[in-house]
């Protein structure tokens, strides 16, 4: 065996006698992190934070561990403890989540269990569970500090890209139009939301995109994002399009998408239209 090969061969039975010791001292060590960040929230009393950690599989991971097994009666003990004081918290809840949120620049309105933040964020509480949803996402947590900075994430995705409005509604038409082509439809004949939402996002991917259809290439648009835009163009005030034609949504229940209205109010739209006429956008 040359030198190269025996150096090579040993490294690999060193790092395979390496492995299995190594990942039972990170192991060991995510156990001890976890203690710390127990010991660091008794130390501020904060048990909201406290609570959700002894509510977590790692928490479960600590009290199967043997040489641990002192934790799983103080565990116990803390679990009773925070949520005596999670549940008291209720009533000053409603003033620490408008406080953080006048902090991080958030125009909150509350009305408990619900909240709103700006048109197209809106959340609720649910404190029995432990939970806030978010724009119909779940967050394990009722920690006023957890779910501000949610919305600022959420806030920042759908209201912090620039939007010109002009070349927003333009670019509407131009979808509505090609599917009014192609359905040999009447100008001003609504199209389907479905449908035209769908065409739309297609319309906003590359040429790259096209030529193989890679995922990463591809452009999402959530309806999150159609609902906020569509908002924020209505409340820019700058009419129809730019040859003078009236965006109209049309109100339904049936194969209807949730978006905002020129009013700000979320109403189920099935067909959306351009009209020549100057009758106001629903």
């Amino acid at each position: 065996m040359d030198t190269e090969s025996f150096l090579q061969e040993n490294q690999e039975n060193l790092n395979n006698i390496l492995k299995p010791f190594q990942q039972e001292l990170n192991r060991g060590q995510r156990l001890a992190d976890f203690l710390k960040q127990c010991v660091r929230c008794l130390d501020r009393n904060d048990y909201l934070q406290l609570e959700e950690l002894l509510n977590s599989k790692i928490a479960q991971n600590v009290e199967d561990e043997e040489a641990l097994g002192e934790c799983r009666p103080l565990f116990e003990t803390l679990r009773e403890y925070t949520s005596e004081q999670v549940d008291k918290y209720r009533f000053e809840f409603i003033e620490d989540l408008s406080r953080l949120a006048e902090e991080a620049e958030l125009p909150i309105a509350i009305d408990f269990p619900r909240f709103t933040v700006l048109k197209g964020i809106e959340g609720e509480i649910d404190f029995s569970n432990r939970a806030t949803t978010i724009n119909k996402k779940v967050l394990k947590s009722i920690d006023p500090r957890r779910i501000v900075t949610a919305v600022l994430r959420l806030k920042k995705q759908l209201y912090d890209r620039p939007l010109d409005p002009q070349a927003f509604v333009d670019g509407l038409y131009q979808t509505y139009k090609k599917i009014n082509q192609q359905e040999d439809a009447a100008p001003g004949h609504p199209v389907a939301i479905h449908q035209f939402y769908l065409e739309y996002v297609i319309s906003l991917q590359s040429k790259a995109f096209f030529i193989n259809m890679d995922k990463s290439k591809f452009r999402g648009y959530s309806l999150e994002q159609f609902g906020v835009d569509l908002w924020r163009y209505f409340e820019a005030g700058i009419g129809g399009t730019s040859n003078g034609l009236m965006l109209q949504l049309r109100p339904g229940r049936n194969n209807s998408l949730w978006l905002i209205d020129s009013d700000g109010e979320r109403r189920q739209i099935t067909g959306i239209s351009f009209q020549k006429s100057e009758e106001s956008a629903i």
